[in-house]
This record gives C-alpha cells, sequence and structure tokens, in this order.
C-alpha cells in the first residue's frame, strides 16, 4: 500500500510523490547555493584573472596564446616539426642524433609564455584550480600513449622537498591523468634517494649529471613494473636530463616500454630537423 498524508487542504496525497520531488529540490538547492557562490567568488581566469562563465578555466585571451604542440610531430620526442618527413616515422634531428632512453614523448603545450605562467603558479604558488583542466589536456595530448598504457608514474620529488612543497606536481598531473582515462598510477614505486639541486639555470650537460642516480625501484616494486608500458608523468620537459635518468631506471628494472606525458616541454627550433 503507498503510505498517504493529509495535505494542509486536507486532501491526502502520497508521500512516494513527495519523496520522488526530494532530488529536485536538492538539485536546486545546489543551484542556488551555486549561482551564491559565483556571486561571492565569481569564477574568474585563472592566468589573467578576468572574469569567465565557469570556475578552473581559461579565458579566451589567454587560451589563444597558449601554443599547443600538435601534428606534424617527432614520434620520438613528441616535438613539433615543420612538416611531415615523408616514407616512415616523423624523426627530429635530436632523436636521430641523440635517441632517448624512453621510447616516446608527448606534451600538451610548449613552455613558453602563458603556459610557463600557469605551469609556475600551479607548482609554486599552490594554484591547482587549474588542475582538472590540465588533466584534460594532458588526455588530449597523451591519447595514443594511454591507450596501452599499463601504469601511470609520476617524477617523485625527494623527501625534503616535497616536505618544503607539501605536495608533488607531478603526482597530482599522474592522479588525474589516471582518474580521467583509468590507466592505474603508481605514486611510490619509482624512489627519489638523492637530494638534487634545481634544474633551473642548469646546461643540458649539469642536468644529466645532477639527477645521475637520483632514483631508485625497491625490489618489490620491480614486480609491480616487470613486463609493463609504463608512463612518466612530469609537469615540464626541458632537456629531458630528469625523465630520461627516470626511464633509465624503469627499465633496469625490467619496464618494457617507457612513455613519457608531460603537461609542457621545452622546444628548441634548431631541432626539428637535419
Amino acid at each position: 500500500m503507498v503510505p498517504m498524508a493529509i495535505s494542509e487542504t486536507g486532501s491526502l496525497t502520497s508521500v512516494r510523490a513527495g519523496t520522488a520531488q526530494a532530488p529536485k529540490r536538492r538539485g536546486l538547492l545546489a543551484t542556488a547555493l551555486g549561482s551564491l557562490a559565483d556571486l561571492l567568488l565569481p569564477p574568474v581566469c585563472i592566468v589573467c584573472r578576468t572574469r569567465i562563465g565557469n570556475h578552473g578555466l581559461v579565458c579566451g585571451a589567454c587560451f589563444a596564446e597558449i601554443d599547443f604542440i600538435a601534428a606534424p610531430l617527432c614520434e620520438r620526442l613528441g616535438v613539433p616539426l615543420p612538416y611531415e618527413t615523408g616514407d616512415g616515422p616523423n624523426l627530429s634531428a635530436s632523436a636521430i642524433a641523440n635517441p632517448p632512453a624512453y621510447d616516446r614523448a608527448r606534451a600538451a603545450a610548449r613552455y613558453s609564455a602563458t603556459m610557463r605562467d600557469l605551469i609556475q603558479s600551479f607548482k609554486y604558488r599552490d594554484r591547482h584550480e587549474g588542475l582538472p583542466l590540465f588533466g584534460r589536456w594532458l588526455i588530449k595530448a597523451g591519447h595514443e600513449l594511454l591507450a596501452d598504457a599499463d601504469l601511470i608514474v609520476p617524477v617523485p620529488l625527494y623527501r625534503s622537498r616535497l616536505w618544503s612543497r607539501r605536495f608533488n606536481q607531478s603526482a597530482l598531473l599522474a592522479q588525474e591523468a589516471g582518474r580521467l582515462s583509468g590507466v592505474p598510477v603508481d605514486c611510490f614505486v619509482l624512489k627519489r634517494v638523492r637530494a638534487t639541486a634545481s634544474q633551473v639555470g642548469l646546461t643540458a650537460k649539469q642536468r644529466k649529471r645532477n639527477v645521475a642516480g637520483a632514483f631508485k625501484i625497491d625490489p618489490a616494486g620491480k614486480e609491480r613494473i616487470r613486463g609493463k608500458r609504463v608512463i612518466v608523468v612530469d609537469d615540464v620537459v626541458t632537456t629531458g636530463a630528469t625523465v630520461e635518468a627516470c626511464a633509465k631506471t624503469l627499465k633496469r628494472a625490467g619496464a618494457a616500454h617507457i612513455d613519457v606525458l608531460a603537461l609542457a616541454r621545452a622546444v628548441e627550433p634548431a631541432a626539428f630537423m637535419l
């Protein structure tokens, strides 16, 4: 029997009908609270702080200043190329002259102008409201890598730097990419066992020496990555020294295939073509 109740007018009404209206009322309440929140804290562009329609996005002017990387690109390094190289894989001069330890790399955009401001705010000023947007950019840039990946691994921080910064920006990006793609994420299998100086301002050779021997995988971790196709996630790839060191460590531990996925990468025009 359907429970009945007496309305204020004295007529019988169905309690079930009232219950069915509860989700609608909750939806209306959520909308009202959202509108109030937008009134108190209006959505603004995460770069220039201009008023926009939704939180966690960039305005049209700032979006136009982001240099997204698109085909044609080097199939190994992921840097943009001025044109297709013809038959066979598209490879840049750098990929041919100095093949990396990883198999493929992809990045969402060049590390310049607006993208640099976004990443530095995210990394150094605790501005994390753009993380869902960054995750979508990673998924778009790395869709071919994620299609057959077994595991996502972030570039780790040394414990003292993690303590001072309170978060690992690469781990946040890796977790967001894993959430959106469904690929498992392991933030602990790859460890940074040596404190390294900041890479900012170092030459390519200095960067390579700086991270040599900085990463390690414990015996238990080797079982988790043996024979797996692993994606290493970082916020920025500049010379590639850090992700190279991670790739070498993972391959020595038995990983079958290593790809690199980053939010941005530095691009040298001279490295495009022979």
